[in-house]
């Protein structure tokens, strides 16, 4: 007779996500400008119901860097997110040139940065990951903490799952 734990053949793996953390002055010059154009980029910001601004930079293949802000709306839904608006604009300005980096800032109620990074949403990783798939190529994100710049080499390290337009052939 069989048991439950002979007919099931349980597989399990780890996934280990690799994170660098700089200080500000430790990063390459080209970072640090993004960095701070993400920081920048929070001061755009439309957020009267959250008071949490964030703010986001991305470079281009060819050194352009666009910004992007969160832009908040009474409709919560409505709302769209600094990485969302800032890689929309990347993609709709300069449709040719692949994103490179992204750098991500954010401002709290006290509009004081924060100690510590956030990460984006499930929602802009998944756009992230289609711009990376787009261009096959790679993004760089830097995410900004007071306390260190949280690097990683592809949001395919944030997001290790990914759903990309090959699962759905």
């Amino acid at each position: 007779m069989c048991s439950l734990i002979d007919i099931y053949v349980m597989k399990t793996y780890e996934i280990v996500s690799k994170v660098s953390v700089y200080t500000m002055s430790e990063l390459p010059e080209a970072d640090r400008q993004l960095v701070e154009a993400a920081m920048e980029a929070t001061a755009t910001s439309y957020a009267p119901y959250s008071l949490f601004k964030v703010g986001a930079a991305a470079r281009l293949a060819n050194g352009t860097v666009c910004r992007g802000s969160n832009q908040e709306n009474a409709s919560y839904p409505l709302a769209l997110c600094a990485e969302r608006t800032c890689l929309f604009a990347a993609n709709a300005n300069h449709p040719d040139q692949p994103v490179v980096a992204l750098a991500i800032a954010a401002r709290n109620a006290q509009n004081e940065f924060l100690t510590q990074p956030i990460p984006p949403c499930g929602a802009c990783r998944q756009v992230i990951l289609e711009v990376e798939d787009r261009y096959k190529q790679p993004i760089r994100i830097l995410l900004y903490g007071t306390e260190g710049v949280h690097v990683v080499d592809t949001i395919k390290t944030l997001l290790p799952l990914q759903f990309v337009a090959d699962n759905m052939k």
